[in-house]
């Protein structure tokens, strides 16, 4: 962890140059996305990107996929824009951009690179979930090919999970197999949230931005990490201009090629950040959970779907109705206060994160708890499900 390394802001930032910055990272995105998506609505039928409804599905007509894509478009053309004008220099950008982009202009130039391996990832495993949506790939492959990415650009680009270990090449070698297991698992339990209209993309989103906020005002790095935040906010704005179309009843969905990229991105995003610091004053080893916290929900319905299908001695990647959102339906409500419980949980699971730097190890576990406590809570109510259908 621990990449971001861009010079403060007149040591404090304003609160209008903090609007500039999440106004000038949400809003190009959410824009682009939102245009973008009327166009592929319109041609992923022709391309046979199509998701048909069946027994294991809770739509009742046909409806595009490639989603992802438009959400691609949204986050990777503003940075591509941006890094053009980045490399035409400071004073090309000094006329026309706000004074703290200038200030922040040597620290988001040495930033390019990274970003473009993150972009360049994120795109290889969107384009794998096209094909996934378009034809179907085996799960080995789609595992392995995820697998693959994400340990080329944590072994290559040195992001990985340190979780202070302290074990030589041993604890390397631990740390970079804990941070692939990371994103594979983001990857995968977004995938497996896309189960009904607006739900995976929200989630994404209210993770996303309470991820940026807490890298705006954690005191773990000397500075705010405009860095990972900014790149945090794209995507907020990429999944809200999708949710416009995505919003019940959904008129696109957006596939594997979304999820795959949403989840890839935040996990590396995770990686990206520093949580906890050695200097006098910044929060402790335990902040490094904060993005469990954040994630708690996506991993949960990860978590719960896998059991139950190993349970019932069924493939962990065999598709059902047994999600997080399909047990609330279940349970008796609607499908649209299905997806607002799980955007509350998710909420509040996040606001645990957004705490958790500023408590000592004592509100750390409290914190902890409170967040199994609402992940408990949710799970007996969804057990009263198989006690309601006893005689």
């Amino acid at each position: 962890m621990g990449l971001d390394q861009l010079r403060p802001y007149s040591a404090v930032m304003t609160f209008q140059s903090l609007l500039w910055f999440v106004a000038g990272s949400i809003l190009p995105s959410l824009v682009i996305t939102w245009l973008a998506t009327f166009v592929v609505r319109r041609l992923a039928p022709k391309y046979g990107l199509l998701d048909q409804p069946n027994h294991r599905k809770v739509h009742v007509t046909p409806t595009p996929l490639g989603g992802g894509l438009a959400i691609g478009i949204g986050v990777i053309l503003p940075f591509l824009v941006g890094s053009l004008l980045l490399l035409l220099g400071k004073d090309t950008i000094s006329g026309f951009a706000p004074a703290f982009v200038a200030d922040q202009f040597d620290g988001l130039l040495g930033r390019v690179s990274n970003l473009w391996v993150i972009l360049a990832g994120a795109a290889v495993l969107l384009i794998v979930g096209l094909l996934d949506d378009r034809r179907g790939l085996d799960w080995r492959l789609r595992l392995g090919i995820q697998f693959g990415v994400a340990g080329v650009c944590v072994a290559t680009q040195g992001w990985e999970l340190t979780a202070f270990i302290q074990l030589g090449q041993l604890g390397w070698l631990l740390s970079v197999g804990l941070s692939v297991i990371w994103i594979v698992a983001l990857i995968n339990s977004f995938n497996m949230l896309d189960n009904m209209d607006g739900l995976s993309a929200g989630v994404a989103a209210i993770a996303a931005a309470v991820l940026a906020a807490i890298m705006l005002i954690s005191p773990a790095a000397p500075e705010p990490q405009f860095f990972v935040a900014g790149f945090l906010f794209v995507l907020v704005g990429a999944l809200l201009g999708f949710l416009l179309h995505n919003r019940p009843p959904a008129k696109i969905f957006m596939g594997d090629a979304g999820s795959y990229f949403v989840g890839f991105c935040i996990g590396v995003a995770t990686l990206l950040a520093t949580y906890a610091g050695y200097n006098v004053g910044a929060p402790g080893p335990h902040n490094i959970l904060t993005p469990l916290c954040v994630m708690a929900v996506p991993l949960y319905d990860m978590t719960t779907v896998i059991w139950i299908r190993l349970r019932e001695g069924r493939s962990p990647f065999e598709a059902d109705k047994n999600h997080f959102s399909h047990r609330l339906v279940e349970l008796g409500l609607t499908k649209t206060q299905a997806v607002l419980t799980i955007y509350l949980t998710t909420a509040t699971c996040g606001l645990g994160g957004l705490l958790l730097h500023q408590v000592n190890v004592f509100g750390a576990i409290v914190i902890g708890l409170l967040i199994l406590c609402v992940l408990a809570v949710i799970s007996i109510l969804e057990s009263t499900r198989s006690g309601n259908d006893k005689p």
